[in-house]
């Protein structure tokens, strides 16, 4: 267990440090882009399946709640949360459209949406982005491995430098922490 254990230790650090070099200059702006929308007065939100829903709801309220500093609310929306949202659309119409039609009700031009898949193939993260981007919102895609579609349809893609799922969560909590963290700096 002890060669086990150190043995995943060292690939998550492997992977995160592969990770930020791989994508400091896609953090940054990803940074500058939520900064400016906050600003601006516009809205964050975000999306995803299983562990990147859990992520979306825990990263949003980081940015409702506080990460670090005491602060005003930001207005960070999971698009994962509302299960009588998700549940009337998918049945009524397709889980594809669970989160694109959500956005098109509570989004506008200048908002920002964070896609999360760990594949970059989820078809309703795809659908959001895509409906992001005929709203004229920007789009952050957060993904890993190749970073499948997800990484050619946004406007700034964060890919996670692994094909494992566990890893490129475990890579995609740090971008988030990071986000928050560079956000409260700017803006506190």
């Amino acid at each position: 267990m002890k060669h086990t254990i150190e043995q995943i230790f060292a690939e998550s650090i492997e992977v995160k440090q592969g990770t930020l070099k791989k994508n400091l200059p896609q953090i940054i702006a990803a940074a500058e882009l939520i900064i400016s929308a906050f600003k601006n007065g516009h809205k964050l939100f975000f999306c995803g399946n299983g562990g990147s829903a859990a992520d979306s709801q825990h990263i949003a309220a980081e940015f409702v709640g506080r990460f670090q500093k005491e602060r005003k609310a930001w207005p960070a929306i999971a698009l994962t949360t509302d299960s009588s949202a998700l549940t009337a659309l998918g049945n009524d119409y397709s889980f594809d459209i669970v989160f694109s039609r959500q956005l098109q009700a509570l989004g506008q031009k200048g908002d920002v949406l964070i896609a999360i898949s760990t594949s970059g193939s989820s078809k309703n993260v795809l659908e959001a982005v895509k409906q992001a981007k005929s709203m004229g919102m920007k789009s952050i895609g957060v993904t890993g491995g190749k970073g499948g579609h997800l990484a050619t349809l946004s406007d700034i893609a964060i890919i996670a430098a692994s094909p494992k799922t566990a890893r490129i969560q475990e890579s995609h909590l740090v971008i988030f922490h990071t986000l928050c963290e560079l956000v409260e700096n700017s803006l506190t």
